[in-house]
């Protein structure tokens, strides 16, 4: 694959997390300017993932039934107006549809690069490019606040927007003027709905599959529970500048891709059950401590920014473990159906994702505390999962 369309592939996935993350900075900015309360910026993060929920459930058959370019270029045009309407919204429920709007088209960005790699590259060649589509995913959450925080300090919020906007058409017109199809016509799917939705539920139905699925659930209701809370933790509890909030945010960021790059190392001596097992047991012990150290009081407006940021890094750090093999697991027994069951995969992440958002907003205030139960109660739920899965590991 030529260097240039895996840097194309590459920008094109970075759609979603620097969407996701590049606003993080401005959430107490958001909340003043749009007139809403705080904690309310977490809906519009919410309406976010429920936008890339229900894209991803969509773009998996899309692609198969129309190809790879033409519901890509209907994803970033729909993405771009999405960010448009963001850029110019003056009340909370305006702003939040357009997140929606926009993480629908964005979410075309985050599977239909993996089909083109898929096309075009199998065995050893293809998990070598799609580790580079990883990367970028891995890498663009440590740049992503820094350069929202960066926009802050020289212009308005809205300008993260409008930006994204710029991102969206400049990715349209290139992937219209260069990209080819990968997909040929005589390889489409035209399956009828009913029939997309049977293939959906069949795979819904494996428990080997639901159970793992779950487990990556729960771990994305974690990170979103970070994601939500962390503008607040930082920024109003711990008085963080938006420049300081950027920076802390990269080294939790930097704490994931260790623990992802750490598991690539000795997954192949240790074995994928295993290492499954030791990234819930870590992530179990660090969302214990960072409990332990906000309702206590040494974590938090009086305590020291050491005891709120260790376990927050454990946490991060342990997801690196965890997340990868229980995707690899989900989607072990489902060859013939990858594509459906990425998609599926993908959607039941963001749901759980979006539910982390709702109850974040719905919860929240001026402390630590919601924050720190809500990723233990996701973190029980991983353990509920991992206790309710298919006894013989199928693989090693």
């Amino acid at each position: 694959m030529p260097v240039w369309l895996i840097i194309l592939l590459g920008s094109l996935s970075a759609v979603g997390p620097l969407s996701t993350d590049m606003y993080l900075p401005a959430f107490p900015t958001l909340e003043r300017s749009l007139g809403s309360g705080s904690g309310s910026a977490q809906i519009t993060l919410a309406a976010w993932f429920v936008g890339l929920a229900v894209g991803q459930f969509t773009q998996g058959p899309a692609s198969d039934r129309w190809g790879r370019k033409l519901p890509l270029l209907v994803g970033l045009a729909i993405y771009s107006i999405g960010s448009i309407g963001c850029a110019v919204s003056h009340d909370l429920w305006s702003f939040s549809a357009c997140r929606f709007l926009a993480a629908l088209g964005g979410s075309a960005g985050m599977v239909i690069p993996r089909a083109i790699v898929r096309d075009v590259a199998t065995g050893t060649q293809g998990a070598k490019l799609m580790s580079q589509l990883t990367l970028v995913l891995g890498v663009v959450p440590v740049l992503a606040p820094s350069l929202g925080a960066l926009v802050l300090t020289i212009a308005s919020w809205r300008w993260i927007f409008w930006i994204a906007t710029f991102y969206g058409l400049v990715s349209l017109t290139i992937v219209y003027l260069t990209l080819p199809d990968t997909l040929p016509r005589s390889m489409r799917l035209h399956l009828a709905p009913v029939e997309v939705l049977g293939r959906y539920i069949s795979i819904f139905n494996e428990r080997v599959f639901l159970t793992n699925t779950c487990i990556c659930g729960f771990s994305s209701f974690v990170v979103f529970a970070y994601l939500s809370g962390t503008p607040i933790v930082f920024e109003e509890i711990l008085h963080f500048t938006p420049t300081g909030f950027g920076l802390m945010f990269g080294i939790n960021a930097f704490f994931y891709i260790l623990g992802t790059q750490v598991n690539a190392r000795i997954v192949g001596r240790v074995g994928v059950e295993r290492m499954l097992g030791y990234g819930i047991a870590s992530m179990t012990g660090a969302a214990i401590l960072l409990t332990l150290m906000v309702l206590t009081g040494l974590a938090g407006p009086h305590g020291t920014i050491i005891a709120a940021a260790f376990p927050i890094m454990w946490v991060m750090a342990s997801l690196g473990f965890l997340t990868p093999n229980a995707v690899v697991l989900a989607l072990t027994a489902h060859a013939r159906h990858a594509g459906s069951a990425s998609a599926l995969l993908g959607t039941l992440q963001f749901s759980f994702g979006a539910l982390a958002g709702v109850v974040m907003g719905i919860f929240s205030n001026i402390s630590m505390v919601p924050m720190a139960l809500v990723i233990l109660v996701g973190v029980l739920g991983a353990n509920i999962a991992h206790r309710a899965r298919h006894p013989e590991p199928l693989v090693d």
